[in-house]
């Protein structure tokens, strides 16, 4: 099994939103060039838009100098989308938690895409053997989990799907090393590995919230000083997305047949308000522009 990856070159992402954006982002910076994606070129320039305000901040802080913030910024080209592929060594997909959209636009890339090429996906529940059987080269399919926010977090979970053959494995697992990850390997089960064990704490902190067992603050601060978790689970839901984990929690409710993994209601009531956390400004807690918490929701 191969690890080399000097043939890899061109990256395209689907997704030019937080999980998108943030692996363009490792991708340009590791020195690949980077085709983003989006529903509309629009979007995708705004996606890449993104990137540099966010690059800004670390040369006004001394962390990034600015000529190597125009570089990265440089490597990253916006396109209309999946048909504009072609050039791609590897595709990654980021779009939302979805299986039938996910399932479009894996078919879309792999329509433009050369013979050869990895379509990887950044699903963090959806089935990869399910996924890659949508496609036209499933043993050049695997998962690519990477964590949120994407440039900070040191994790990518790399899942083999039943398809997927030893040398994809092993390409997606060097260039997820080349772009700053540390991996793990989860066969394809739902939730992998990190989800199976987040959600399941995530929906279990929303029942004790729903139960009255206690306030949102107790329970964040609970899970901080007495487990010693950087964020409170409700905090966590709050920046995943609540209509994220909720997409999780039901994946693994229905595919795992236990009623252990059913979604509380307070989770559902909060997504169908279209309080998702911290990009609606409200979720569990509510938030200012700049993603401060400022308040809690009246639950």
């Amino acid at each position: 099994m191969s690890d080399d990856i000097s043939h890899v070159r061109v990256f395209g992402v689907i997704g030019a939103g937080q999980m998108g954006g943030g692996i363009a982002q490792v991708a340009a910076q590791a020195g690949y060039e980077v085709l983003l994606s989006d529903a509309s070129l629009e979007l995708a320039q705004k996606g890449r838009d993104k990137i540099a305000k966010g690059l800004d901040k670390l040369v006004e802080k001394g962390k990034l100098a600015a000529e190597e913030r125009a570089k990265i910024v440089e490597r990253i080209r916006p396109v209309a989308g999946p048909a504009d592929f072609g050039p791609c060594d590897i595709v990654i997909e980021a779009a939302t938690e979805n299986f039938e959209l996910k399932v479009k636009l894996l078919a879309a890339a792999d329509a433009a895409m050369k013979p050869g090429a990895i379509l990887a996906t950044n699903t963090s529940s959806i089935s990869i053997t399910k996924l890659a059987a949508a496609t036209r080269r499933p043993e050049l399919v695997a998962g690519m989990h990477f964590m949120n926010p994407v440039p900070l977090m040191k994790l990518c979970e790399i899942v083999r799907g039943v398809q997927s053959s030893e040398a994809t494995v092993a390409t997606v697992t060097a260039l997820a090393r080349k772009v700053g990850k540390t991996t793990i390997l989860s066969k394809d089960a739902p939730g992998f590995l990190v989800n199976r064990i987040l959600i399941p704490l995530l929906n279990e902190a929303c029942f004790a919230l729903q139960e009255g067992v206690g306030a949102p603050e107790d329970l964040d601060t609970g899970a901080k000083l007495g487990l010693n978790h950087p964020m409170g689970p409700l905090e966590l839901a709050d920046l995943i997305g609540l209509d994220t984990c909720l997409a999780i929690a039901e994946v693994l409710h229905r595919e795992l047949g236990d009623d252990k993994y059913r979604p509380a209601i307070v989770l559902r009531n909060l997504v169908a308000a279209g309080w998702l956390g911290r990009k609606t400004g409200r979720g569990f807690y509510v938030y200012d522009e700049k993603g401060q918490k400022t308040g809690r929701s009246p639950i």
